[in-house]
């Protein structure tokens, strides 16, 4: 059992959280519920605009032709639109629990060196993920023609405000409220990663072996960040991990259409289980393994930082 508790845990428990953890929950979905209405936003004003540009030239076409939510004139929109989650978690976790910024992970020192260590890492683990999968002939990569950098450049930066939102609400909420309410470290993490893998029932191609999937990925970075004790390294960390996927390597993110991209993976097996289907590598067996590799590794590292935790408790005069 994991008894490690994160410098976060306890500046939490300082503030105003309930300690009833149903409430706790309802909390967060009521928030959760909340934060879902942006994406409709940059969907009705692109497909207002696209409206207005057909007026002139083609006025039969106004209904007939829209925007998708898989074009990047809707994507790119959609992705920065995102800030707004991070905004409501933080304005619900300062204002309403009563409790500091950095409660959440959010700490000024060592914020360069964390965030730059998520990307690394991130970008290191998909990079992996992907040319396993090619090298085992599950799948195929092809450098693209025609490659918009500015795009690209812009999906990057649009992934990296979506990736700071989902871990502001899920890690930087919902993990800390559970954990600085008392509940044990553990309990914290399974409920956080299991609820974070579940917001994404709605995806396309997502089924029981990649909810299984979902959960590993979001226990392995909900561990990295207690192991750092720090937001920032675990928001560079999905970031990356989305973008690289998404627009390095043209595999399709948690479901979501294919999008601009540097090379472009083909699946050549059709079995789901290896390629991830529809729901892109993430659904794969490749994932799999290679991130129960990295949970070993940093429970092994918490495990070490817990003993050394106690053996400092022990040395301190009573």
């Amino acid at each position: 059992m994991l008894n490690y508790r994160p410098k976060m845990f306890d500046e939490a428990s300082e503030a105003n959280i309930s300690k009833d953890i149903l409430m706790i929950l309802i909390s967060f979905i009521v928030v959760f519920m909340l934060t879902r209405t942006q994406k409709l936003i940059p969907v009705m004003i692109s497909n207002h605009l696209l409206k207005q540009e057909l007026a002139n030239s083609a006025p039969d076409l106004q209904e007939k032709i829209m925007i998708s939510g898989s074009d990047k004139r809707v994507m790119i929109p959609a992705l920065f639109s995102t800030v707004l989650t991070t905004i409501v978690s933080i304005i619900y976790c300062r204002f309403f629990e009563e409790r500091p910024v950095r409660s959440m992970g959010a700490r000024k020192n060592g914020f360069l060196a964390h965030y730059l260590s998520g990307l690394l890492v991130g970008g290191a683990l998909m990079s992996a993920i992907v040319l396993i999968a090619n090298s085992s002939g599950a799948i195929s990569l092809k450098l693209c023609e025609n490659i918009n950098y500015k795009v690209i450049v812009l999906f990057f930066l649009g992934f990296v405000v979506q990736g700071m939102s989902e871990e502001f609400l899920f890690r930087g909420f919902l993990l800390n409220s559970i954990g600085g309410a008392g509940y044990h470290t553990m309990l914290a993490v399974m409920i956080t990663s299991v609820g974070h893998a579940f917001s994404h029932g709605l995806n396309n191609g997502f089924g029981f072996f990649t909810f299984f999937n979902l959960i590993i990925i979001n226990l392995f970075f909900t561990l990295y960040m207690i192991l750092f004790d720090n937001i920032w390294g675990v928001c560079a960390l999905h970031s990356v991990w989305n973008f690289t996927q998404g627009n390095i390597f043209g595999i399709s993110v948690s479901g979501n259409e294919e999008m601009d991209s540097v090379m472009r993976a083909t699946a050549i097996s059709g079995n789901d289980i290896i390629t991830g289907g529809k729901f892109g590598i993430e659904g794969s067996i490749f994932t799999t393994a290679a991130v129960t590799v990295c949970i070993i590794v940093i429970s092994i590292l918490l495990f070490i930082k817990y003993r050394i935790t106690q053996a400092k408790s022990a040395e301190q005069p009573v």
